[in-house]
């Protein structure tokens, strides 16, 4: 079937069961970022392949809202599919809400897969079509047409070491406990595939780029109940979860058990990452609080085991992007290379390390006006090759026994404009910024953020996505609780937290320059005014300095960015060959 072909048998089976309305969200029962192949509905529906969107059909209209890093890929994707593109004004909201109350009539019906929506945006949904008396049913039409869906993953998933997470499944249940304890609950449900990884030290192979397992969990007074594939466990593993008083059961049987919970039980569950199909099976009569998951807060607090091992994984990436960028350099103009053949070489150097595991998310590579848009993924029809001028954006990350890493560098090629070279070092101020930001305890990443932007607003410039995010321990790329973004966050950074800064300038159909590294959150002392915490620069790759406009740089900025590629030197020197040596050395010259 065609799009249009899809688009029009949705509206056949909306017209048959009378659903004014149809939603169709980027999401899985997990609420997950990265979905498994079974859940990937938009794609299926409409071909756009960004990871964040919403699909809203109607009779007479069907539409794409997301954001305004998509907006250019989105455009392309949907041509001749019956889709149009609706631009967000503020991301990550959904404005469709309004826009169904301003076209549906009073009673009308809006249709939506209730397993594949947050609680918090379903209830925002009910609460607000309430008003015009329109009601919201469960529907899944996605299904009925999706003929040759693929089943749900089946790999098999593993645990970690005790050794290497620095904590054991007892230790951490009885945190979360603790944590449970405070909020005045004893039950809760968890359905977010990291946490749930984190809390049994269990790794997974079921999500491209996120070490994770399909799987659910509940803790009550009495018992933790993982509900997950057996088959996808040795029997020594299993032994293992048993042994710390973990019951398994079957992965379909979770609903059930969420139906038989005690009628007066106080539950707690994230509204953001729990699905509203499961939300529904608690008891009517339950008290629901919620809030983000325990475990999120404590999975972000990074311990020294992990951070040994981040560490490691950091000198890992390092060698791997030293010889990549090396490669470029010794190759350019000697043979064809492109986007997608760079993004495979630089594949082939990670896979060269010794714990190196998989990619964290696919690599962006975008030469030039591609590098221009911030979530690019290269294809057949859009592959570069990189000759000539310009800038050449890298944005890449790897998974690594253990660690995760995610790293942007932009390669200056050939000869580049003052225009690019301001960009580029205004980017470069706002990661300095950013870096060397010494902080009160209470911060949050709001404050964090404004301040990295700082140097790009003096000049009128801004960028449309976060300034960062956290970073998981060999799990996903993408991790809460704190980020660094306008959003005001309810989230203070503490000592442990892993987290990205990443500036940004777009000019499209031009050029895009980010520059990105991941920090450690530590202790820089405390005064009569309080504890301060500043930033640890954990990634270890040389920042190009050959097209800086060394003008707009002031002398702090400066001494910065010399003594980051020279720590970057003397930590790599001792893994790369003497010739690998020297042209690192001249890569990390001081300006």
């Amino acid at each position: 079937m065609t799009f249009v072909e899809k688009l029009e048998a949705l509206r056949q089976l909306m017209l048959a069961q009378q659903v004014d309305a149809y939603i169709i969200t980027a999401a899985d029962p997990h609420i997950s970022e990265y979905l498994p192949a079974h859940y990937k509905a938009i794609p299926f529906a409409c071909g756009f392949t960004g990871s964040a969107g919403t699909l809203v059909i109607t009779q007479d209209f069907a539409g794409l809202w997301t954001d305004s890093r998509y907006f250019t890929q989105a455009e392309a994707q949907l041509s001749d599919t019956g889709y149009e593109l609706v631009k967000l004004k503020v991301p990550h909201t959904p404005e469709y809400i309004n826009w169904l109350l301003e076209i549906l009539p009073n009673g009308a019906k809006v249709g939506f897969n209730h397993e594949l929506i947050t609680v918090a945006l379903a209830l925002e949904m009910q609460n607000s079509l309430a008003q015009r008396e329109i009601e919201i049913i469960d529907t899944d039409f996605v299904s009925t047409i999706w003929q040759d869906r693929v089943g749900l993953p089946a790999e098999k998933a593993f645990l970690i070491d005790e050794e290497a997470a620095g904590l054991s499944i007892t230790a951490k249940i009885n945190e979360v406990r603790a944590a449970l304890k405070t909020n005045g609950v004893d039950y809760h449900f968890i359905s977010s595939l990291d946490d749930i990884a984190w809390l049994f030290n269990l790794r997974g192979k079921d999500v491209d780029y996120n070490p994770v397992t399909l799987c659910f969990a509940l803790i009550t007074p009495e018992a933790v109940k993982l509900f997950i594939d057996k088959q996808k466990l040795s029997q020594t593993d299993i032994n293992i979860l048993n042994g710390h008083n973990v019951t398994l059961q079957s992965y379909g049987e979770v609903a059930k058990a969420l139906t038989n919970l005690p009628k007066d039980a106080k539950i707690f569950i994230d509204p953001k990452r729990t699905s509203f199909g499961l939300f529904e099976c608690l008891p009517k009569s339950s008290k629901i609080i919620q809030g983000i998951n325990p475990g999120t807060h404590l999975k972000s607090l990074k311990n020294n085991t992990e951070i040994d091992h981040i560490r490691r994984a950091m000198l890992q990436d390092g060698v791997a992007l030293t010889r990549f960028f090396k490669w470029m350099e010794d190759h350019l103009g000697k043979e064809k290379i492109t986007e997608w053949s760079a993004a495979e070489k630089l594949a082939t150097f990670r896979a060269e390390q010794t714990s190196f595991v998989g990619l964290s998310f696919n690599t962006i590579a975008g030469y030039n006006a591609n590098g221009a848009l911030p979530h690019y993924s290269v294809t057949a029809e859009s592959n570069q090759e990189i000759l000539g001028n310009g800038l050449f954006l890298v944005d890449s990350g790897g998974q690594y026994w253990y660690g995760t890493t995610d790293i942007t560098r932009v390669m200056p090629i050939g000869n580049c404009s003052a225009t690019q070279a301001d960009d580029y070092t205004l980017v470069l101020k706002g990661l300095i910024e950013g870096s060397k930001l010494i902080f009160p305890e209470g911060t949050k990443g709001y404050q964090i953020d404004s301040i990295c932007r700082k140097p790009l607003w003096e000049h009128a410039i801004n960028f449309g996505h976060g300034t960062g995010h956290g970073i998981g321990f060999f799990l996903n790329v993408h991790e809460g609780p704190q980020n660094i973004s306008p959003a005001n966050v309810d989230v203070v950074f503490k000592q442990g937290m892993v987290t990205s800064i990443e500036p940004g300038i777009y000019r499209p159909g031009k050029h895009g320059v980010r520059i990105e590294n991941l920090v450690l959150c530590v202790p820089k002392g405390n005064s009569e005014f309080g504890n301060f915490l500043t930033f640890e620069t954990l990634t270890l790759c040389f920042i190009d300095t050959t097209i800086i406009n060394k003008t707009l740089l002031a002398t702090d900025q400066i001494a910065w960015l010399n003594q980051y590629n020279q720590m970057v030197f003397e930590k790599l020197q001792p893994m790369l060959s003497d010739e690998e040596t020297e042209w690192l050395k001249l890569k990390c010259q001081p300006i």
